[in-house]
């Protein structure tokens, strides 16, 4: 028995942040953002709204595509690096507004490979039978955690949900293959939010330092993401006794358009092949591979049997790549 994904769905806040707007804030302007990242334009929270209402949003489409209600559901897992609080987790927060009563749930913190992470989980309980039916959801409202000040972080993230449906299928053409999964923590210094946690708790000297915000050093994440993406991608398929050549679809966290451009190229793998949304939305963390997902699902790119590569990395540095035959 395989795990299957039966429903996608993705919700966006209405705010729309562009280059043009940014260039009033920091000192960047348009073109140096997109030839740098290809963002155009990201969305932004408004401020009544916290991760658990996007999560709630993208959860009700997925969930109304795989023909379900949310008292249905028995397992609910959210990566995510900015939950409504410390604790609880997101994902109960999320439980409760769905209504949902016997679902088992828990938050998974991978920064933006956090969606990925949270698949897998998700795939081990469906396809061993210990759920029927689970929701997988990405969720970040990174506006909260960003310094907009800081124009090397500030012009590159967005808020956004994306969510999926897991229940299990008899048809072995079908359904999550292998997922690869990684961890370097002595790259730990190179994307992260010092300060507000054990180590640094909360004070006033944090906060005038701005330790609360995401500090990233983006020429060696780049040098990483390439690298590591190429090899786990290679890796998940070889799993299968497949190739790049064999791929109808890829579904990349959308970090940074020149990270997805160069992890292609060295694959090999036509840009066409790849859906892109990174100029619309920015860099969602965990958000962005169901998002992405969900976008191309209701464009009507995936038809069943087609193979789908699936990759993302974030801070931990934490990366990944999956296999699905749609």
């Amino acid at each position: 028995m395989r795990s299957l994904i039966t429903g996608t769905g993705s919700y966006v806040p209405e705010k729309i942040l562009t280059n043009a707007d940014l260039e009033k804030m920091v000192e960047t302007n348009d073109q140096w953002i997109v030839e740098r990242t290809g963002i155009k334009e990201r969305h932004i929270a408004a401020p009544e709204q916290a991760s658990s209402d996007l999560a709630v949003e993208a959860s009700k489409k997925a969930l109304e595509m795989a023909g379900l209600k949310a008292e249905d559901l028995d397992l609910i897992v959210v990566g995510t690096i900015s939950p409504d609080y410390q604790f609880p987790s997101c994902a109960a927060v999320v439980q409760g507004k769905l209504g949902n009563k016997k679902a088992f749930v828990f938050d998974v913190s991978a920064a933006c490979a956090g969606s990925l992470y949270a698949l897998s989980v998700a795939d081990r309980f469906v396809a061993t039978g210990a759920v029927r039916n689970a929701l997988v959801i990405g969720v970040e409202t990174l506006s909260r955690i960003t310094d907009w000040t800081d124009r090397n972080t500030c012009v590159l993230f967005g808020d956004g949900a994306g969510a999926m449906v897991l229940q299990p299928t008899e048809d072995d053409r079908r359904g999550l293959r292998s997922i690869k999964l990684h961890t370097d923590g002595s790259l730990v210094p190179i994307l992260l939010m010092p300060g507000g946690g054990s180590k640094e708790p909360i004070n006033q000297a944090l906060i005038d330092a701005k330790s609360h915000y995401v500090k990233m050093n983006g020429r060696e994440v780049f040098k990483v993401a390439v690298r590591a993406l190429d090899d786990s991608c290679r890796e998940a398929l070889a799993v299968e006794k497949l190739s790049p050549s064999d791929v109808t679809w890829v579904c990349a966290h959308q970090a940074n358009k020149r990270i997805i451009d160069a992890t292609l190229e060295r694959l090999g793998i036509p840009q066409e092949k790849c859906w892109m949304n990174v100029h619309k939305y920015g860099n969602t963390s965990s958000a962005s591979v169901p998002m992405t997902l969900d976008e191309a699902n209701r464009a009507g790119w995936l038809k069943p049997g087609d193979v789908v590569l699936m990759t993302a990395i974030g801070a931990g540095m934490a990366w990944g790549a999956g296999v699905i035959r749609w």
